[in-house]
């Protein structure tokens, strides 16, 4: 299935883009960050498992076991904190 992504923040600084359409295989938002962190780098250094990212799925916030669609939104983003 295809699948939009947009990356955020340090994930975005990190990747090097803001958004790219992909191909996928995955089912949840757990697989397909699996799946692009085994790319190697850049995305395995801004979604490898233990690093703290945001997910959301057609702009609402969502847990990784979240199922995908054709032609869903994915959104990565770091944890925003404000003060």
């Amino acid at each position: 299935m295809k699948v939009q992504l947009r990356y955020f923040a340090s994930v975005r600084e990190a990747i090097g883009r803001g958004s790219e359409q992909r191909e996928t295989a995955a089912a949840t938002l757990s697989q397909l960050r699996d799946e692009l962190a085994g790319q190697g780098e850049p995305y395995a250094q801004a979604l490898a498992p233990g690093r703290a990212v945001r997910m959301a799925l057609d702009q609402v916030m969502v847990q990784d076991d979240a199922q995908l669609q054709d032609g869903c939104e994915v959104a990565f983003f770091p944890p925003v904190t404000g003060g």
